[in-house]
């Protein structure tokens, strides 16, 4: 099986393909962006991607939520990960030398509170995923150079610990969905929650009604998100994560909205996985037809 992630061997991407799929032989496709996850599931260069799609201090992930409806992909599945920042540098390093630090923006903007604390002329660097930025530290002996990553990463490339868990918030969780072409596989997992998307006509209240409709069919709201309307000015569409106790109720439920709703598209129906468990899916195609 082949599975595309932003980053490589070592990042939080990797960890949460490990956690989706543990008993799997897996062949990670790394890239240096999340577009470029969607395009080499596009392309059949991989079977899956996956994407974080939030954080509990960075927020939604706003770009990917566009990648996965404008590129006709269904969310199979989820994994939600504890998130601890290190920063890290050579062995030689104490942190009073480290004068720049490199990162993914998200990890970054996690950081923010601890970053402040440094004197002004410390530089922090947008980096193409922790685990790169660490790894070059290391292979190119780089002093007064520190990466903000996972203890993991730090183990793997032999790097020193110079303070731990110093994301702003201690609870700090990613969330990362498992995309795939629509209609190429399914989980045996019993469906209770599902991402949608869809657009509001200028009626007044048509929100409203919206939610209304999904809380009278039993359908509870979990997160909704707006985002604006790519090529269309002033226009949104609502990106929302609903769950249920029974598909059947969510189906009415989407039935019922029609009148409410233009542009309506379920992006996924899968199951809640806070707790991890392991990925089940079958028919799989590997030839991407």
């Amino acid at each position: 099986m082949k599975i595309a992630i932003q980053g490589i061997e070592g990042s939080f991407h990797d960890e949460a393909v490990q956690r989706l799929f543990p008993n799997m032989e897996v062949d990670l496709v790394m890239c240096d962006s999340f577009d470029g996850v969607t395009q080499s599931v596009k392309k059949s260069k991989a079977d899956y991607g996956v994407l974080a799609i939030e954080n509990t201090i960075a927020g939604s992930i706003l770009p990917n939520y566009n990648l996965v409806e404008a590129g006709d992909f269904e969310i199979l599945d989820e994994v939600f990960l504890n998130i601890q920042m290190y920063l890290m540098a050579l062995e030689s390093e104490s942190i009073i030398d480290i004068f720049e630090v490199h990162s993914h923006p998200v990890a970054l903007l996690q950081c923010r509170d601890y970053l402040r604390r440094f004197p002004p002329q410390f530089k922090v660097i947008e980096g193409k995923d922790t685990a790169s930025e660490a790894k070059r530290i290391s292979e190119n002996n780089l002093r007064g150079v520190a990466a903000i990553a996972g203890k993991q990463v730090a183990d793997r490339f032999g790097l020193k610990i110079l303070d731990s868990n110093i994301q702003d918030i201690k609870e700090n969780q990613t969330r990362f969905v498992l995309v795939g072409k629509r209609g190429t596989a399914f989980s045996n997992k019993t469906p209770n929650k599902a991402s949608i998307k869809f657009q509001l006509g200028h009626e007044v209240g048509t929100l409203s009604k919206a939610l209304q409709v999904m809380a009278s069919n039993e359908i509870n709201l979990t997160k909704i998100q707006s985002l604006p309307v790519l090529g269309t000015p002033w226009k949104y569409a609502f990106f929302v994560d609903v769950t249920f106790q029974k598909p059947e109720d969510f189906y009415q439920a989407v039935e019922a909205l029609q009148p409410f709703v233009k542009n309506f598209k379920v992006l996924g129906t899968y199951a809640q996985n806070r707790e991890n468990i392991p990925s089940k899916l079958t028919n799989v195609l590997h030839d991407g037809k």
